[in-house]
């Protein structure tokens, strides 16, 4: 699958994602084409982008910043709330940071989409969506 279009301008924080799944470059191309993030699957890290993931880096997304590392649930949240989807997202999760559950409830949802993805590629996915284009 090819990477998701770059935007003009880049922040240098980079959203690594499955570049093997359909519905995870769907993703991957809508934050790359909302935000200033740059977009990489797992089949295109450097060795610097690799080094600064956890070892089982290719169980979820990852948002990569100069200063931290963002995973699974918490690089959903990041990506969303640059993208402002839904609206105020940034403050939505500021709020929802506060409360002590937030955060287990946070990577359960993640990893209920993340299981799923396969089917969710029937309904979403790059080469779907590209492929009806053709027709």
């Amino acid at each position: 699958m090819s990477p998701p279009a770059e935007p003009a301008h880049m922040s240098g924080d980079t959203l690594v994602y499955d570049d093997d799944c359909g519905f995870c470059t769907w993703w991957a191309d809508y934050f790359v084409r909302r935000t200033d993030l740059e977009a990489v699957g797992f089949s295109a890290l450097s060795d610097d982008q690799r080094d600064r993931l956890p070892a089982e880096f290719e169980s979820c997304a990852h948002l990569l910043t100069d200063d931290a590392v963002y995973s699974c649930g918490a690089a959903a949240e990041q990506a969303f709330a640059r993208a402002d989807v839904p609206p105020g997202a940034a403050d939505i999760a500021r709020f929802l940071r506060q409360f002590d559950d937030y955060e287990r409830l946070r990577e359960q949802l993640y990893r209920e989409v993340a299981d799923r993805r396969d089917l969710l590629g029937f309904f979403v996915s790059k080469g779907r969506i590209e492929g009806r284009r053709d027709r």
